[in-house]
C-alpha cells in the first residue's frame, strides 16, 4: 500500500470516529511525529554530533569490518 492510500485510508477512518478521547489520541501521535528531536537537546549534544558529522565528513571513522576485526581478535576464545 502506497503512503496516499494510507493518508486516505486514515481520513476515512478519522471522519467516522465519534469518540473524543481516541481523536485526542490520534491528534497528540501527529503532534509528536511532528516534533524534532534536535529541539530538544542540549548545546552539549548538538555540538558532539555535530563534531561527530564533521570527523565523517574528514574520513575519521572506524568501518564495520574493522570493529568486527577487532571484537573477534580480543575475544577469542
Amino acid at each position: 500500500m502506497d503512503i496516499q492510500s494510507i493518508k486516505i485510508e486514515l481520513v476515512q477512518r478519522l471522519l467516522e470516529i465519534d469518540q473524543e478521547k481516541v481523536l485526542q489520541r490520534v491528534k497528540e501521535v501527529i503532534e509528536e511525529a511532528e516534533d524534532d528531536f534536535w529541539d530538544d537537546l542540549s548545546v552539549q549534544d548538538k555540538a558532539a554530533i555535530d563534531e561527530g558529522l564533521a570527523q565523517l565528513d574528514r574520513g575519521e571513522f572506524v568501518s564495520e569490518e574493522e570493529v568486527k576485526k577487532e571484537w573477534e581478535n580480543r575475544f577469542k576464545q
